[in-house]
């Protein structure tokens, strides 16, 4: 039999710290943060929030996506007009003026411009946040922005893009992240989204029919279609798109990685640059 005085098991010393009086006060230990459930909760949807996207890229393959501000547009009652349109339905000349617009390495990076970047930060020296620098992003991290991320700039936006867009780049082809781009861009001052949207509002045609100067404006619209518009350019923008045009002759090869391939006699054969420039 146990007296009194037995040994009886106490529980295990909990630490304590010291207050400025000399008492004593509990720390609260790791079981503790665990039985709170909005703690569990938290951790559990920031989880989810992280990884969800990389569960869902693969399927984009063949699932067509809505972008977030697409979704926030409708949650909030905005307009939003979206005609998903396959890659092969839309001009060659857009994806052209697209790539030599907003990234010309678009064909021969992993989904991050590693050079452009540095040099971009090269170029920040004097640049207290990176909220304020521009350039450097590729389209295949835009897609990633647009897909899952939020618009707007900031340190924790820009480290979850990057290994987003290296994902992406993974597990998609390089036409099917353009193709996808070409739907998901926003191209319109009043929720026009996608090439097809775009190219009715600003020439009233499907984007199947635009040639090198439309394609240009649509390209050079796109860091912000609520100043810029394609339907009556202003000096500036049509030098930009001209400028773009430019490069799209001079670089016929650039969009490569997004051309159609048929199989002919045994052997895929690109069916090379058919622009109408």
């Amino acid at each position: 039999m146990m007296g009194a005085g037995g040994d009886r098991r106490q529980p295990p010393p909990r630490c304590v710290q010291a207050t400025h009086d000399g008492a004593s006060i509990p720390l609260p230990s790791r079981s503790d943060f665990s039985k709170r459930p909005a703690v569990r909760v938290a951790f559990f949807v920031l989880a989810v929030a992280i990884v969800l996207p990389y569960v869902l890229a693969p399927f984009y393959r063949f699932v067509d996506p809505v972008s977030t501000l697409m979704l926030w547009r409708w949650a909030t009652g905005a307009r939003v007009e979206r005609i998903w349109t396959p890659i092969g339905r839309i001009a060659p000349a857009v994806p052209l003026a697209v790539i030599a617009a907003e990234d010309n390495r678009f064909c021969s990076h992993h989904g991050v411009d590693l050079a452009e970047l540095r040099g971009v930060i090269g170029g920040i020296d004097d640049v207290d946040d990176l909220a304020d620098v521009r350039g450097g992003s590729t389209i295949t991290q835009q897609v990633a922005k647009n897909l899952f991320l939020w618009q707007g700039r900031s340190y924790v936006r820009k480290v979850l893009e990057f290994p987003l867009a290296l994902w992406l780049d993974l597990v998609l082809p390089k036409r099917r992240v353009m193709e996808i781009y070409l739907n998901i861009a926003e191209w319109g001052p009043n929720g026009e989204f996608g090439a097809e949207a775009g190219a009715r509002r600003a020439f009233n045609r499907p984007a199947l029919y635009l040639d090198s100067r439309e394609a240009a404006l649509l390209a050079a619209v796109l860091p912000n279609p609520h100043r810029r518009d394609a339907r009556s350019p202003a000096p500036a923008l049509r030098r930009l798109a001209g400028l773009y045009q430019g490069r799209m002759a001079a670089m016929p090869g650039l969009d490569a990685c997004v051309r159609a391939r048929v199989r002919r006699a045994g052997r895929d054969t690109s069916l090379g640059p058919r622009h109408p420039l």
